[in-house]
């Protein structure tokens, strides 16, 4: 691992949260951004990460002394238990060393390379794997050993939970674990947080409150943000398509770039990181420019920016859909955006991004979204008054 620049765990205290996939999809951005990126899956009784990349027939050959790992694309190195069955429906039955044995294996038997990035699967809880895995990456031990401290290239967890409670508590635990170890900590991604309709992009919450928000509140980490529930995820993972590269336009894509965009940061684990996050801005467009009125405009921009560099980083056009009242606050919420600028809106809409966390600027004038966005970051953006009075 001594070639590894950046190592990136995926935990969380329960299972069926999604974890897998949020790793999944991590590793797969990370290469596309052109990061040379290790996909380490340590769920030594349940491995996913063959199925969700369709990987399920391949096996593991030696590079000398070494174990392969198998390729996905040319920047992205994968090793998993799944791998080495001769039946994917074969139970391991294995106590903790040998476990232990296996992950250690993983680490220090298999031609890595350099890597900008590793990102290790863990199975759910705070057992045998996790504990392993932490250890074998050279992070800190136990708060007992004063001698423990995280080396200067490591970066550490992201905690993956659902809005639900019944997740939160379990998922407290897994924070307290890292805690306990001297594990970085990340951030929170809370997954599944609402239900995007196909047809009218729509979202309903299926689960009340928002738990890991709360969460990373209590805990004082950050917040990397919701991920909501489409059906085609589904059909994404059963085809063995990762979902960002599947639906790269759709509001779980956008999402997830969203929440995967703070790792990219030299140093993920400081506090000035933990405190400045890129802003994601929502402009309604009109031929090219500010649109009379945000609910009836022919796209929306979505401006990603840095408030730290004041520079614009991305910017995708998207169609909104069909304009009722409520629509607009969830669908941009799903995109995970933090304000809005616009040339009038109304005080219902208002309440309702207020209700979205989406923060507002009402009064812009004609202008092209990218320089209006500039014109924000810079605190030079002039507002006039409210165009609508309704």
């Amino acid at each position: 691992m001594e070639n590894t620049k950046h190592k990136i765990l995926v935990l969380s205290g329960k299972g069926g949260v999604g974890k897998s996939s949020i790793a999944v999809n991590l590793a797969v951005w990370l290469s596309t951004q052109g990061k040379n990126v290790g996909l380490l899956d340590i769920d030594i009784h349940g491995p996913s990460v063959p199925k969700l990349l369709n990987l399920e027939d391949r096996g593991v050959l030696p590079e000398g002394d070494k174990i392969k790992p198998i390729l996905y694309g040319d920047t992205m190195k994968i090793m998993s238990i799944g791998f080495l069955l001769q039946n994917q429906t074969d139970a391991l039955i294995w106590r903790g060393p040998m476990k232990h044995n296996v992950i250690k294996q993983f680490v220090t038997d298999v031609s890595w390379g350099e890597l900008d990035y590793l990102v290790v699967d863990c199975p759910p809880g705070t057992g045998d794997e996790p504990l392993s895995i932490v250890q074998l990456l050279g992070f800190g031990q136990t708060q007992n050993e004063a001698s423990a401290r995280p080396p200067a290239d490591a970066d550490g967890a992201i905690v993956v939970t659902t809005p639900q409670q019944l997740s939160v508590v379990d998922v407290k635990k897994c924070i307290t674990f890292c805690r306990q170890l001297n594990l970085p900590i990340l951030g929170v991604i809370e997954n599944m947080s609402g239900f995007v309709c196909p047809h009218c992009n729509n979202r309903t919450d299926i689960f009340k409150g928002s738990g890991g928000k709360q969460m990373a509140e209590e805990f004082n980490v950050p917040f990397l943000g919701s991920i909501p529930i489409d059906p085609a995820i589904v059909i994404a993972c059963d085809s063995g398509e990762p979902f960002i590269r599947f639906d790269n336009q759709s509001p779980v894509a956008q999402a997830l770039k969203h929440a995967f965009e703070p790792l990219l940061r030299p140093d993920a684990t400081s506090p000035k990181s933990k405190e400045i996050h890129n802003m994601r801005i929502a402009i309604p467009v009109t031929d090219g420019k500010l649109s009379a009125h945000f609910g009836h405009c022919q796209q929306f921009a979505i401006i990603d920016s840095d408030p730290e560099t004041k520079k614009l980083t991305n910017t995708e056009m998207l169609t909104p859909p069909a304009h009722e009242p409520g629509i607009l606050p969830k669908w941009l919420s799903g995109l995970c955006v933090d304000l809005v600028i616009v040339g009038g809106m109304g005080q219902r809409a208002q309440q309702l991004f207020a209700q979205n966390n989406i923060d507002i600027v009402v009064g812009a004038t004609d202008n092209t979204p990218q320089e209006l966005a500039r014109l924000y970051l810079t605190g030079q953006l002039q507002c006039g008054q409210n165009i609508c009075d309704h």
